[in-house]
């Protein structure tokens, strides 16, 4: 099996601590919820209790932010344990990691940075997912970036080298189409083009977000409702690889739980109504 090959199906959303009360007494008809992996790494306490509360209630997926598989340093085996009882306790549907790196020298950076794409750095790639998944007993997705430079060593595209990726090592990809909308822009390419360089049958989870305009370019922002051209993005998507397990993801300035339902609804309309003309 391959993440890819989840039954999970449907629309789902972030869950953050300002909604908990609100999702555990309405139930909304969600697919799934989402968390951030280091946000439940103690193992009692109230974000515990919480998150068991989801887990009885909905799938979980669990979105990783901080293991750092692209730094030049080695593996953070204390954060993979903890990430590893997490998996234990909670048996999610998903489990995901970002394309990037975080720290180096002992030195944490409070953002997910990018990478060259180079055979270097996808075999280092390849063998950190290789021992990731060993030890999760489980195969993992692999988001790709936003980013805001580009690596001048790079000598293939980030879909080229994520797909290459997948196919060395079973993992499946997390195809976050706003992070692609926003590189595609501020760096000049089309978007539609790079999908066609992915393998439908890695693509194991979509997320769609918001971004903010800001001088002369797009910040991934998670802060806002998904705009026209990604929605567009995503009917393509789903044209070409089918219905995907896929999330909005809203990080700050978070809305009504309304809101959120309203573009869980939006995507999953989008993605019957692909569906149907496949």
């Amino acid at each position: 099996m391959t993440a890819a090959t989840t039954t999970l199906s449907g629309t789902g959303i972030g869950l953050r601590q300002p909604h908990y009360r609100e999702v555990f007494e309405r139930r909304p008809e969600l697919a799934f919820l989402e968390v951030h992996s280091e946000n439940f790494f103690l193992d009692g306490g109230a974000s515990m209790h919480a998150l068991e509360r989801a887990r009885a209630a909905y799938p979980i997926s669990l979105h990783g932010v901080g293991l750092s598989l692209g730094s030049a340093d080695r593996l953070a085996d204390e954060h993979l344990a903890k990430l590893a009882r997490l998996v234990d306790r909670v048996e999610p549907a998903l489990v995901s990691e970002h394309l990037c790196w975080g720290g180096v020298g002992g030195v944490h950076f409070n953002d997910l940075l990018p990478l060259p794409h180079t055979s270097e750095t996808l075999a280092l790639l390849a063998d950190r997912i290789d021992r990731v998944q060993a030890r999760l007993k489980r195969p993992i997705l692999i988001e790709n970036l936003s980013a805001y430079v580009e690596c001048r060593d790079s000598d293939m595209t980030e879909t080229a080298f994520l797909a290459e990726l997948a196919r060395r090592t079973g993992c499946g990809l997390l195809l976050d189409l706003n992070n692609l909308y926003v590189n595609a822009i501020n760096f000049g390419f089309d978007a539609v083009a790079r999908l066609a360089e992915l393998d439908g049958a890695s693509i194991g989870q979509i997320h769609l977000a918001g971004h903010a305009v800001v001088d002369d370019c797009l910040i991934d922002t998670h802060g806002s409702v998904v705009c026209d051209p990604v929605w567009a993005l995503y009917e393509h998507a789903c044209r070409r690889f089918g219905a995907r397990p896929t999330l909005i993801e809203w990080d700050t300035d978070l809305p009504a739980l309304d809101v959120l339902l309203g573009q869980a609804g939006q995507a999953s309309a989008i993605a019957r109504s692909e569906a149907t003309h496949a």
